[in-house]
């Protein structure tokens, strides 16, 4: 279970409040899900009535939901302006759960999703979701995969244990071997990557975009914007005990 040791933050930072539509300096909310189950909500996980629950309130507040696309081409300056009120759904890892019970949810929403998958998991580690699975989600249209690196490393623990060759080489197959896996599977391309428990420094970020990656995302409790690098932009996490508190920041300063 992945430790989570940044969420008091979300209380400490400022947030300016700003217009949307049309704004160059446009702010855009991207929440990031993991795990959904229905009984036992956990640090990493929510039940689906609370996962709908957070959509709609949302979409009764007046926000758009776009593709994580749309976001990166207005981030990189591709793209003139958004929706008014623009927000993104991603979700990380693979959880089989994306499959049982967000789809159904998403499919009657109507709701892009950006799934961040780490293909180490799929189809082999219990309670992730399968090949089979991941396409069937992608043929929807609804659903993008992106990478999320080949096992889901701690880039810190592993630095401290390998040499510095073996660390680069270490790296390098996490970013390019999960990329290769991904676009080979899904038959289309991997351009963006979410940072495993949100590390990133100055070298894993030259690596990922040497291994050609366009943006990459970590988790910062503060909306995306182009005042921040392509490889540290900002997701809020959304996790039950939280949930609440982080969607109370995202509407306020909407």
């Amino acid at each position: 279970m992945k430790i989570i040791y940044y969420f008091f933050l979300i209380l400490l930072i400022p947030f300016p409040i700003s217009s949307f539509a049309n704004n160059p300096n446009l702010n855009i909310p991207i929440i990031l899900y993991h795990n959904l189950n229905p009984t036992v909500p956990g640090s990493m996980t929510v039940t689906p009535q609370k996962f709908e629950a957070n959509l709609k309130l949302l979409k009764n507040n007046g926000f758009t939901f776009i593709p994580l696309k749309e976001a990166v081409e207005y981030l990189e300056g591709k793209r003139a302006s958004l929706p008014p009120k623009p927000v993104v759904l991603t979700v990380d890892d693979g959880w089989e759960s994306v499959y049982t019970y967000m789809y159904p949810i998403i499919k009657k929403l109507n709701i892009p999703v950006t799934l961040f998958i780490y293909p180490g998991s799929i189809s082999t580690e219990k309670h992730y979701l399968s090949w089979e699975q991941l396409k069937e989600l992608k043929n929807t249209g609804l659903f993008d995969i992106q990478g999320h690196t080949y096992s889901h490393p701690n880039f810190k623990i592993a630095k401290r244990r390998l040499s510095p060759a073996a660390y680069e080489k270490y790296v390098q197959k996490e970013l390019i071997l999960s990329k290769t896996i991904l676009e080979n599977k899904m038959g289309s391309r991997v351009t963006l990557l979410a940072w495993p428990f949100g590390i990133y420094n100055a070298e894993l970020e030259r690596e990922a975009q040497k291994a050609g990656y366009e943006m990459a995302f970590t988790i910062g409790y503060q909306k995306a914007n182009k005042k921040f690098k392509s490889m540290e932009q900002p997701r809020f996490m959304i996790v039950d005990k939280l949930s609440n508190q982080t969607f109370q920041i995202i509407l306020r300063n909407a």
